[in-house]
């Protein structure tokens, strides 16, 4: 039984979009699933490097790694009005070079913060170290991005949200795209369709279940919220819209990388549908 190991990110909506797996709800045959947690800018980076066959990336990594990985159209997470926050010290004037923490040089909301504030100086480090940075004074900001969104403390307020960013970049009522799967090009095409299948179909299921999959992830401490904040979250980031990209969402992730290209972030144009998997093959295979 081969052994396939998918790389995620330890918050909540990955570990819930995974999870279907884990706990041998949904399976594959002769395919055996075990799973790695980590922050996403190193998932960003082990995607540069090639270390996985299928890991998480945040959305605006893409076109860097569009020549080995393609991306997978399940298991995506967007902001509809909401999204990662600026935050900073409640009653506090940033200048216009201030000191920010951002989650990573390849996430989404980096690309976004980097174009909206030029002159920002910006330092990189784990996400779940962002708000105790700015509580200290090391930085005068910081981008929050998962579950912190809804947790951050009383003594922070919120200076920008990333939604707002990207509204006045996009120009259109898109949704905002924050992070994906992209799976290894030189696996054999057929495994790689049967791999997105039974990604998707544990994302499905998961949904289906939820009430009874957060229950079990809130029992094992397998997520660092409580239910309430648990239930909130999966509801933005974990969604019914999670499941597969819808025609609304393609336009939002080409937004994107159009925006991407403009600004220098990427040496060429790119359009999400042109690297998909290519799910027609197993259908002309066997017909």
């Amino acid at each position: 039984m081969k052994k396939t190991l998918i790389a995620h990110s330890p918050d909540a909506d990955d570990i819930f979009m995974y999870y279907a797996i884990k706990f041998g709800w949904v399976d594959m045959k002769d395919t055996k699933f075990d799973n790695i947690a980590k922050d996403i800018q190193t998932l960003n980076e082990d995607a540069l490097n090639g270390v996985y066959d299928i890991v998480a990336i945040s959305f605006a990594l893409y076109p860097h790694i569009k020549e080995e990985y393609a991306p997978l159209r399940t298991a995506v997470s967007f902001g509809e009005g909401y999204g990662p926050k600026v935050i900073k010290k409640k009653g506090e004037k940033l200048k216009r070079n201030f000191k920010v923490a951002l989650s990573g040089e390849h996430t989404t909301n980096a690309m976004l913060f980097r174009i909206a504030y030029p002159e920002a100086r910006i330092t990189y480090m784990n996400f779940l170290d962002i708000e105790q940075a700015v509580l200290d004074g090391k930085v005068h900001a910081g981008v929050l991005i998962h579950e912190s969104i809804l947790t951050y403390a009383d003594e922070l307020e919120v200076e920008r949200e990333m939604w707002d960013i990207w509204k006045e970049l996009a120009g259109d009522d898109l949704p905002l795209p924050l992070g994906g799967m992209a799976i290894r090009r030189s696996l054999p095409l057929n495994k790689a369709i049967e791999y997105e299948a039974t990604l998707t179909k544990a994302v499905k299921v998961a949904r289906d279940h939820k009430e009874k999959l957060s229950e079990m992830l809130l029992e094992r401490d397998l997520v660092r919220i409580d239910a309430p904040t648990l239930d909130k979250y999966l509801e933005l980031y974990a969604n019914d819209e999670s499941i597969t990209l819808s025609e609304i969402q393609y336009k939002a992730i080409n937004k994107l990388f159009e925006i991407g290209y403009k600004n220098g972030f990427y040496d060429e144009p790119v359009k999400i549908e042109d690297y998909l998997i290519p799910t027609e093959y197993k259908e002309i295979r066997n017909s």
